[in-house]
Formats: C-alpha cells, sequence, structure tokens
C-alpha cells in the first residue's frame, strides 16, 4: 500500500511538470521530482526536505560539491553527481543557442541575454570580452580572465592582444558578480575608464562593460557612463 501511495504522488508530480513546466513548484518538489531518477522506490519527498534543510537552497545544494553532498546528505555519489550537472547543464543548454549562428550584439536586451548564458553555473568572477565587426556580429568571445569568489585580475594587455587577434570594431566588456550584487566597483569602474581610453587609441569603439549577477545586471551604456553606447 505504501509503495502505491508512494506511485501515485510520483504519477501527480510528473503529471503537473508536463503539463505545466515548474510552473508553481516548491524548492522541495523540483528537487523530488529530480530525485525520482535516482530512487525508483524511496520517499523522495523526505529526502528533498532534509537536503534543503541542509544547505539551505537549491542554488547551494547544486553548487557543493559532490563528496560534500555525499557526506553530508548519506546519499550516493549518482545522486550528487546529477544535482551538481544541473548548473553546468544550465550553461550549455544556454550557451549551445549561439553556436549555430554568431549573434549580433546591437541592443542591451541581446547582449545581456549573451551574456548572462556565459556565467550560469559560474561560482567565480570571470571577466569576457566580445569581439564585433562594424555591423555588430560576434566575431569572438574571448575569455580574458578567471579569479576567485570576489575578484577577477585584468590586464589590459590581454584585452588588446585579443580584441587585435579577432579585428574588432566594436568591443563589449562582461564579468559576473556572484555576489549577486550587480552595483560596479571602484575597480570595475577605474577597469573601464582605462580600457575604453586605450581602445580609444587603437580605433576601437567600447560599447559597453556588463555586470551580470545571477538575475540582476549593470550596463554601464544604459547608465550613460564612460562607454559609446549601443
Amino acid at each position: 500500500m505504501k509503495e502505491n501511495i508512494h506511485e501515485n504522488h510520483r504519477s501527480r508530480i510528473r503529471k503537473r511538470f508536463t503539463e505545466n513546466g515548474l510552473k508553481g513548484f516548491a524548492d522541495h518538489e523540483v528537487l523530488e521530482l529530480l530525485l525520482y531518477y535516482c530512487y525508483p522506490r524511496k520517499d523522495t519527498n523526505a529526502i528533498a526536505h532534509a537536503m534543503l534543510r541542509e544547505y539551505g537552497s537549491l542554488y547551494n545544494l547544486f553548487e557543493a560539491d559532490i563528496q560534500d553532498i555525499v557526506n553530508r546528505c548519506n546519499t550516493t555519489q549518482n545522486v550528487a553527481v546529477l544535482l551538481t550537472m544541473i548548473p553546468k547543464l544550465a550553461n550549455l543548454y544556454f550557451s549551445s543557442k549561439w553556436t549555430t549562428e554568431k549573434p549580433i550584439l546591437d541592443n542591451l536586451d541581446t547582449a545581456i541575454k549573451y551574456a548572462t548564458s556565459l556565467f550560469i553555473g559560474r561560482t567565480k568572477e570571470t571577466f569576457y570580452i566580445f569581439c564585433l565587426d562594424s555591423a555588430y556580429k560576434l566575431n569572438q568571445t574571448a575569455l580574458i580572465a578567471e579569479g576567485t569568489l570576489s575578484e577577477t585580475p585584468i590586464y589590459p594587455r590581454e584585452i588588446v592582444s585579443e580584441a587585435l587577434k579577432h579585428q574588432a570594431v566594436n568591443l563589449i566588456l562582461a564579468h559576473n558578480h556572484p555576489s549577486g550584487n550587480a552595483t560596479p566597483s571602484h575597480q570595475d569602474i577605474e577597469t573601464t575608464k582605462k580600457i575604453a581610453e586605450i581602445m580609444q587609441f587603437l580605433g576601437i569603439t567600447l560599447i559597453d562593460h556588463l555586470i551580470i549577477a545571477g538575475i540582476n545586471h549593470y550596463s554601464f551604456a544604459a547608465n550613460k557612463s564612460i562607454v559609446f553606447g549601443y
């Protein structure tokens, strides 16, 4: 009887998902649904609640170390691998959208969507430049640096080298703030000023500097600060 109760519950959860996606799902229900594919017989509702109590949020759980999940949640490595794959799969899913044809980044909305796709699942500060041609079509996305949780060392000569190598006529800078706060730091502002001056000397237009912080973002162009704009 107990197994039938669980199976009926699973059927209802799956039906909700197939009809409406994850709309209206609580975090523990999302996790419960994922765990169906690791635990074909167990009550995954109880396991999902226990995991969220341990880590506090889906984000913390999905970003945790595999062995840490195994130890703290008394679960198998298969479960831990599945959960930690989620942000990496999300990053691959969104970035693959842009692989068939290089995007034209001639407006803030498209630039934000493209930049956000690069930072999903990244827990360290990472700095990219987008090298664009005269029609704002992307020539190359160049990874400049990856740092710590709160700081990335930026070296202008590397930006210059990549911009020239990929024949940039226009340029967008983009980096993330894993903290979730998109407000530019003093260093962000000074770096933008320095790069803008160098690019102007080289005849390359610095269109924008984007800061991505999860669902939040900051655009120097939108704030009419330092950069040329779209």
